[in-house]
C-alpha cells in the first residue's frame, strides 16, 4: 500500500489533490492519503450550506467553507483532526462496505490503545457510543475512494456553533445532516499517545497501519509530486474548491423564513428563495416603521449572490434606518444569515 502526507493545512488544495490522484494515481495497489487542515467546514454533495452551518460564526471566526464531491453530511475539521482518504480499485470491495473500507485504521488505533472501535450506522465509527469518525464513499471510472474524518483533538464548542443554524422555516431539497454524540479518540489511546500533536498522531498511526517502528521505514511507500503534479491541482483548486460558485451554487433551490422581534424596532420577518446560489426573491414584512417603501431594500437584494460579504457590501450602501426605522445593518445580516 502507498500512503500520501498532505504537505498543505488547506482543506481546499487538499480536496483538489485528493481529486487529482483519485485520476490520476497507480492503483495497482491500494493508495492513503492523510492529511490535517486549519477550521474549516466541508459540506456534502448533495447538502445546502444555508442550511447545514452558521454562517455567521464561520464568517467571525475565519473558518474556511468548501463542497466535497461525494455525498454524506456536513463536517468541521480542525487541526486537531486527521482526515484520511484510500484509493482503490473499483472491484476491489464492495461500495458502502466501511467496515472492510476503515479496518486498517480501526487496526491502528487498537495498536494504540482505543479498542472496542465498531462501525456504526451507515458509515460513521464509534468509541464508547460516541461518533469520532464520518465517511463517505463514491467511484469514478474504474477507482472505488472512500475517506473520513477522525476526531483526534478537535475543538468541539466550536464544531457545535458552527454546524449548528437555529430552527427555522426552511423548505429544501437538500440532504440534512444527522447530528450525534461526538467525541475525540485522544483520551481513548494509551498514554503514550496522549501528550502527541495531530501530526505525530498521524505518523505513529500510520507506523501501526503498517507495522514498522517508524516513518523511515517506508518512506519507500510514500507517493511524491511532481511539478506538473502540483500545477495540475492548482486548476482544480481554483476551478472547484475554492470557488464559491461550486460551494454555493451548487445548493439545492430553496425557501426560507426569517423572523425576529426587536424591543426598538419591532417585528422583522424575511421571507426569501435562493437558486443556484443566488437570491430570486425576496419580501421584508413586520410591523415596524420606516419613511421608504420596503420594495427599493427588496429590488436592491434580488439578484445577488446569497454570501455574506456581496450582501453585507450592498447593504451597507442602503438607508436601512430609513426602510426599517432603527434597525442596524448588522442586525439586519443578522437575521439574514444567523
Amino acid at each position: 500500500m502507498k500512503f500520501f502526507r498532505m504537505p498543505s493545512d488547506d482543506i481546499r488544495m487538499n480536496l483538489a489533490t485528493e481529486e487529482y490522484l483519485m485520476d490520476n494515481v497507480d492503483i495497482q495497489e491500494p493508495c492513503l492519503l492523510l492529511y490535517i487542515q486549519k477550521p474549516c467546514v466541508i459540506i456534502g454533495r448533495n447538502q445546502n450550506a444555508y442550511q447545514e452551518i452558521d454562517l455567521a460564526y464561520l464568517q467571525s471566526k475565519s473558518i474556511v467553507l468548501t463542497r466535497r464531491t461525494s455525498g454524506g453530511g456536513a463536517v468541521y475539521d480542525d487541526l486537531g483532526n486527521m482526515s484520511f482518504s484510500f484509493v482503490t480499485k473499483k472491484d476491489a470491495g464492495r461500495f458502502g462496505d466501511y467496515q472492510s473500507a476503515t479496518q486498517p485504521i480501526m487496526k491502528g488505533l487498537a495498536a494504540m490503545g482505543a479498542e472496542g472501535v465498531t462501525v456504526h450506522g451507515r458509515n460513521d465509527l464509534y468509541i464508547d457510543g460516541k461518533k469520532f469518525s464520518g465517511n463517505a464513499m463514491y467511484t469514478k471510472k474504474d477507482r472505488t475512494y472512500a475517506h473520513g474524518t477522525l476526531m483526534f483533538d478537535v475543538d468541539l464548542d466550536a464544531l457545535t456553533q458552527v454546524l449548528h443554524v437555529a430552527e427555522e422555516k426552511i423548505a429544501s431539497k437538500a440532504t440534512k445532516s444527522v447530528r450525534k454524540s461526538v467525541t475525540n479518540i485522544k483520551p481513548y489511546l494509551s498514554a503514550t499517545y496522549q501528550a502527541l500533536d495531530t501530526y505525530a498522531f498521524r505518523d505513529a498511526l500510520l507506523c501501526h497501519i503498517y507495522g514498522v517502528g517508524s516513518i523511515e521505514a517506508i518512506k519507500s511507500q510514500e507517493l511524491q509530486l511532481t511539478d506538473e503534479d502540483q500545477q495540475a491541482i492548482e486548476a482544480i483548486y481554483h476551478e472547484r474548491y475554492a470557488n464559491p460558485k461550486w460551494i454555493f451554487d451548487e445548493a439545492p433551490a430553496f425557501d426560507w423564513q426569517k423572523r425576529k422581534r426587536y424591543a426598538r424596532v419591532g417585528i422583522v420577518e424575511i421571507n426569501f428563495s435562493v437558486a443556484k446560489g443566488m437570491i430570486t426573491d425576496l419580501r421584508i414584512n413586520g410591523d415596524f416603521f420606516g419613511q421608504k417603501g420596503i420594495k427599493h431594500l427588496q429590488d436592491a437584494l434580488v439578484g445577488a449572490p446569497f454570501q455574506y460579504d456581496t450582501v453585507k457590501e450592498i447593504l451597507l450602501k442602503q438607508p436601512l434606518d430609513q426602510y426599517i426605522h432603527q434597525m442596524t445593518h448588522a442586525e439586519f445580516l443578522d437575521l439574514l444569515f444567523h
